[in-house]
């Protein structure tokens, strides 16, 4: 253990501010089985196949940013549990759990397939997921994901529940959806032992929809949340970029997350990795760096580590968001499906 945790300090990234990098997320693939009004436009192209990095190929770079000190890896997609043959990463990243290499093996799902993979997650050592729920109607449901079922997500929720998987909902505030439920949404999570998190949108590729008609600042939900729950403020972090309060009346966590009234930039300690092996160091900037070329330029991790080290040189100190009426185009072209939710 000694050993490992010598050599993680020692390739440690830190960037150009000082900040030390120890958490990738990573899509695993641009598809999904939604169409999220505020994710994707609905008539998607996809990515060819020979653009999309191989699972083994996914796994190679993941283990190469564990060995440079990233302490816990997300997979996110697209829906992750879409992509063919992914118990197979799942596994394989699971075993950096048991050598002490890795301390957090994580998913971010639309809870779909849960249903079908729950306990496979658990064996593979995922303690907790992230699930993107963001009304608890179904006709609403549908109407935000534009191909999703109410009922199978909760079913897949009753699924993670049982095999033992601590679930925090994730909610996106939009104003037209769902800006009269956060309270039902609080005492539903309440009831389940559920955290949640509400979610700023956030300004990324066309989506067929207007997001200044969609922004729902969430300075004004919480003053309004706070006229009937007691939230208090708690020190609790995950790694991610939410600040999180404890409902005093249900007793679970109420998470914030804040790209554009209050942005996380000065405790960013993520990047994230696209399903191409293209590298984000700022999911807000469009600055990238490809990984793809250098490892399937050589069995050697040498120009890989190379790539790595040249790009967290340049993150950002913080990204730009902004949701302006004047200007409907988005603040950054790639969808957020491509970058990983």
């Amino acid at each position: 253990m000694d050993g490992i945790e010598s050599k993680a300090d020692k390739d440690s990234m830190i960037d150009p501010f000082g900040r030390h990098v120890s958490y990738l997320r990573v899509s695993v693939t641009d598809r999904c089985d939604f169409r999220c009004v505020y994710c994707m436009s609905e008539d998607m192209t996809f990515l060819p196949k020979k653009d999309v990095l191989s699972l083994e190929e996914l796994e190679r770079m993941c283990t190469a940013f564990v060995r440079k000190g990233v302490k816990k890896l997300r997979l996110t997609g697209g829906e992750p549990l879409v992509r063919k043959n992914i118990m197979s990463l799942i596994n394989n990243l699971g075993k950096l759990i048991d050598t002490g290499e890795l301390e957090e093996l994580t998913l971010t799902t639309n809870g779909s397939q849960l249903h079908r993979y729950a306990d496979d997650l658990v064996a593979a050592g995922v303690k907790r997921i992230n699930v993107s729920v963001d009304t608890l109607d179904p006709v609403k449901f549908q109407e935000a994901t534009r191909w999703g079922k109410l009922e199978q997500v909760m079913t897949g929720l009753a699924a993670a529940k049982k095999a033992g998987l601590q679930v925090k909902i994730n909610a996106v505030a939009l104003k037209h959806l769902n800006a009269m439920e956060f309270d039902d949404m609080i005492r539903w999570c309440g009831e389940n032992g559920f955290d949640l998190t509400l979610i700023e949108t956030m300004p990324l590729g066309e989506i067929g929809e207007d997001r200044v008609d969609q922004y729902l600042p969430l300075s004004q939900v919480r003053q309004d949340l706070e006229k009937r729950w007691t939230l208090k403020e708690i020190p609790y972090r995950t790694g991610g970029p939410a600040r999180y309060t404890e409902i005093v009346e249900t007793g679970a966590k109420l998470g914030f997350i804040t790209p554009l009234t209050h942005n996380f930039c000065e405790s960013c300690n993520r990047v994230r990795l696209t399903c191409t092996g293209t590298l984000y160091m700022c999911l807000g900037q469009e600055d990238a760096a490809d990984l793809r070329a250098p490892i399937r330029a050589s069995e050697d991790d040498a120009l890989l580590n190379a790539a790595i080290d040249e790009a967290i040189g340049r993150k950002p100190k913080g990204h730009d968001f902004i949701i302006d009426r004047r200007d409907s185009a988005p603040a950054v072209g790639r969808h957020m499906s491509v970058t990983g939710g």
